[in-house]
């Protein structure tokens, strides 16, 4: 994944979290992000309130920046076996080309992570002294517990799930039916913080005796959050569009399309339109198809060569790497290691 720069970051992160996932440049300048100025009235496509927040906290856009930056690159992860794989676009500001511009499950996954990504990344550099408007959370301690004491530096996960709703939500304000869905799976995502802050300690005493224990709220690893996220792409809640009119005129509204399972809460993510099946190249779609994608010749799951390749089979061609081999440990204290070559079996689809 590429960057195209700032002014391409802001440009598209702004408009909304359709264009915050759909429509955004990150990449290769990410190094400069915290040390050129952010004019943020040359930025174009703001709306007021965008426009006002961006200016009040323009100490943490590097931040925002890299909150997008790791939740694609959890998609990417969370997405490496299976036949989308949250492939980005180089040279162009449509990072994900037009799969996004669907309502389906990917749309769904994608605007939970990215808005997770910033909530987190904000919530992490606040805790870390990176910038003068955010500190440490002092308000949700409590009274401590048996045998430890509070110390070190809560992380704020509700000031950085605000930065991210001020952004990622600002456009969402159309009664139609996809910003109510964008701004479900945004929320879904930014729970998924909240729900996994947990107590983090760290032992005081001579010889590591734990005699004293100070404790702080932390962040998961980011990987917990796109496990968890994953999980809920997996068991996503289909739902249909009603219109009704109200007072401001028609509005359109998101209902389960199937009442005998259980309705979607804040947490689950939702969708009204079916995925392609992203086998074959097709440009309308954003699929890239499955051809010369590397399968898992053992598996019966979607990364098996049989669901991956579509039925179209797979070839084999053998590769050489070298590794480190025969390490041996030295006292005291090095490790020294030959080099050897293995080949290896590499699978790929027709």
């Amino acid at each position: 994944m590429r960057c195209k720069g700032c002014f391409h970051y802001f440009q598209t992160l702004f408009t909304n979290l359709s264009s915050f996932c759909r429509s955004l440049a990150v990449g290769h300048q990410y190094s400069t992000l915290g040390t050129q100025p952010i004019l943020c009235g040359s930025i174009p496509g703001l709306v007021p309130k965008q426009l006002r927040f961006c200016r009040n906290y323009v100490e943490i856009m590097p931040s925002v920046a890299e909150g997008v930056k790791i939740g694609i690159q959890e998609c990417q992860h969370q997405f490496r076996g299976r036949r989308w794989n949250c492939t980005t676009i180089n040279d162009s500001l449509a990072i994900f080309g037009p799969v996004l511009d669907k309502a389906t499950r990917e749309s769904a996954f994608v605007h939970a992570i990215a808005s997770a990504g910033v909530a987190f990344a904000v919530t992490r550099s606040c805790a870390e002294g990176s910038a003068t408007i955010c500190g440490c959370d002092t308000r949700h301690k409590g009274p401590p517990g048996e045998g430890w004491k509070w110390g070190g530096c809560s992380e704020d996960a509700e000031f950085g799930s605000m930065v991210s709703r001020e952004f990622a939500d600002a456009r969402e304000n159309r009664p139609d039916a996809r910003s109510a869905m964008n701004r479900h799976n945004n929320e879904a995502g930014r729970t998924s913080i909240i729900d996994h802050m947990h107590l983090k300690c760290k032992c005081h005493g001579l010889s590591g005796s734990c005699e004293v224990k100070t404790c702080w709220w932390s962040q998961p690893d980011f990987r917990v959050i796109g496990d968890y996220l994953k999980d809920k792409y997996d068991s996503a809640s289909e739902m249909v569009v009603e219109k009704h009119r109200e007072s401001r005129g028609w509005v359109e509204t998101l209902r389960p399309k199937y009442t005998f399972f259980k309705p979607p809460t804040e947490r689950d993510l939702v969708y009204y339109e079916s995925s392609p099946n992203f086998c074959e190249p097709n440009p309308e779609t954003g699929s890239f198809g499955t051809r010369d994608r590397i399968c898992n010749v053992t598996s019966h799951g979607i990364d098996g060569c049989d669901l991956l390749c579509c039925g179209r089979g797979h070839n084999t061609r053998t590769e050489k790497r070298k590794e480190k081999c025969h390490c041996i440990f030295h006292w005291c204290c090095y490790v020294s290691c030959q080099e050897c070559v293995r080949v290896y079996d590499v699978h790929t689809c027709k």
